[in-house]
């Protein structure tokens, strides 16, 4: 691969910060890197290769000259910077809500429509991390048996909510096993010890926005406009990491058997599937891995074409980080500057 200026914006942030590493990891030729955040904090110091890089302000200038721009910051920045470094000659990867629906836009996870990179106009959306991890999970059925709904709930960790989630978690727990009380300031509630169903705002149908989320970006990534997706999403007291469990309903009778042989051949995808040896996903267990992990794989009771999975992956790296840096794989290996 050809080396790539390459920008960081967020580079400070929990998400910024994980890209870096990924980028390390996965040793993407990166011939010069620019490390950018919120003005107020120009002068930090970030680690990339073992060495101290200084971020700076992010500003349309700062994108002068640079090839891929990954963006880890909020909505409304990144609707505000990407399209100055669109002008600039870029090929943005965005990892916020921003312009994951907008015509033109494409949504990617790589094991799933790759192809799509190519038709990008100077930005590329990086999916919802629930999404994500869902997708990766249900195309290899969806590829073999077609599905026809998917009803999801999610078990989302503090880490969702970035650094400050993390803490309030901390601060709750410690509070709660001293009988003190700790005042949330993150969550609506106390997470410590607790199941909030409340992620993002509500909307007018009784869903919340992250689960619409989920709806409209499926639909999209997997480019089935009509599929039908229920979603309950839920923050739960796990530092890292999101689980949730998914019923499918096929267009053709899968057994359980068939679509384990299929998702242990899968991109992206880890069967761990033993009940019986307590051998089965489980957050504490993903977090730091790249890779969706599958398991409790078992044909629904209720219906007669039904699937049911339990599905976990560390949502700060294939959840976003991770993803992010597939797509930025896919534009220098294609040459799709």
């Amino acid at each position: 691969m050809a080396m790539v200026k390459m920008a960081v914006v967020g580079a400070t942030g929990a998400v910024g910060r994980e890209m870096l590493k990924v980028l390390e990891e996965r040793d993407f030729p990166v011939g010069e890197l620019v490390c950018l955040a919120d003005p107020k904090e120009e002068g930090t110091r970030v680690k990339f290769k073992g060495e101290d890089v200084i971020v700076r302000g992010a500003s349309p200038e700062a994108f002068s000259g640079i090839d891929i721009v990954l963006l880890a910051v909020a909505s409304e920045i990144s609707e505000a910077l990407a399209p100055e470094a669109v002008k600039r000659g870029c090929v943005v990867i965005d990892n916020s809500y921003a312009f994951r629906l907008r015509e033109g836009v494409p949504l990617v996870v790589p094991e799933v429509n790759a192809g799509d990179v190519g038709q990008h106009q100077g930005i590329i959306a990086n999916p919802n991390c629930s999404t994500i991890i869902m997708v990766v999970a249900v195309n290899p059925i969806h590829q073999a048996a077609g599905i026809r709904r998917i009803v999801v709930s999610t078990y989302q960790a503090v880490s969702g909510a970035g650094i400050l989630g993390i803490e309030e978690l901390t601060r709750q727990t410690r509070a709660a096993l001293e009988e003190r009380e700790e005042k949330p300031e993150v969550f609506q509630y106390p997470i410590a010890f607790n199941l909030i169903p409340h992620i993002d705002t509500f909307q007018e149908n009784g869903y919340t926005k992250e689960e619409m989320k989920m709806v409209w970006e499926t639909r999209k990534i997997m480019h089935l406009p009509d599929l039908r997706v229920s979603p309950t999403t839920v923050r739960v007291p796990v530092y890292r990491s999101h689980s949730e469990s998914i019923n499918i309903e096929t267009e053709r009778k899968i057994s359980a058997e068939e679509a384990r042989g299929i998702l242990a051949k899968a991109p992206g995808v880890v069967v761990q599937d033993d009940p019986g040896a307590g051998v089965y996903p489980m957050p504490l267990y993903t977090s730091f891995r790249d890779e969706v992990f599958v398991g409790r794989i078992r044909e629904d009771v209720s219906v007669e074409r039904g699937l049911n999975l339990w599905v976990a992956a560390d949502q700060i790296r294939k959840g976003a980080a991770t993803n992010a840096v597939q797509i930025a794989e896919i534009v220098v290996r294609e040459n799709l500057f």
